[in-house]
């Protein structure tokens, strides 16, 4: 009976020694958070979408061809506080995107802020309190 409970508490003690990384939202492992790129291009898709909205917009490479640019911020429900509405974008205006790039190299990101066609600048995560630049979590 000795060893069947020392059995179960082993296994318990395992099991939460895990449980925190099965619940874990990703980070920004894959963003280089060091950089920060600004962009001008033109809106091709507002997708507002749980866990996360993503604008596609159409930039100028230094060489004059065109790069479709895909960036993500949070849900909804969250950039909702900061302005962003599922109207904010439409297709064809043209915007100024400040952004994380990813580490890779593509034409990938996470916005940090954009500014309309109206110059309204819209802000990210980073500009609620208590959120750490670059990231969804919490300082």
């Amino acid at each position: 009976m000795k060893t069947r409970l020392i059995a179960i508490f082993v296994i318990t003690a395992g099991l939460l020694a895990v449980s925190p990384s099965l619940f874990a939202h990703h980070g920004a492992a894959s963003f280089d958070t060091t950089k920060k790129l600004t962009v001008k291009g033109t809106v091709v898709e507002w997708f507002w979408a749980n866990p996360h909205c993503f604008l596609r917009f159409n930039a100028k490479d230094e060489n004059g061809q065109t790069v479709e640019w895909v960036v993500e911020t949070q849900s909804g429900p969250n950039i909702l506080p900061l302005g962003y509405t599922k109207q904010t974008f439409k297709p064809g205006d043209e915007v100024t995107v400040t952004l994380t790039p990813v580490r890779n190299g593509k034409p990938l990101g996470r916005l940090l802020s954009v500014v309309l066609p109206n110059g309204k600048r819209l802000g990210a995560m980073e500009d609620v309190r208590g959120a750490s630049p670059g990231t969804d979590e919490p300082k």
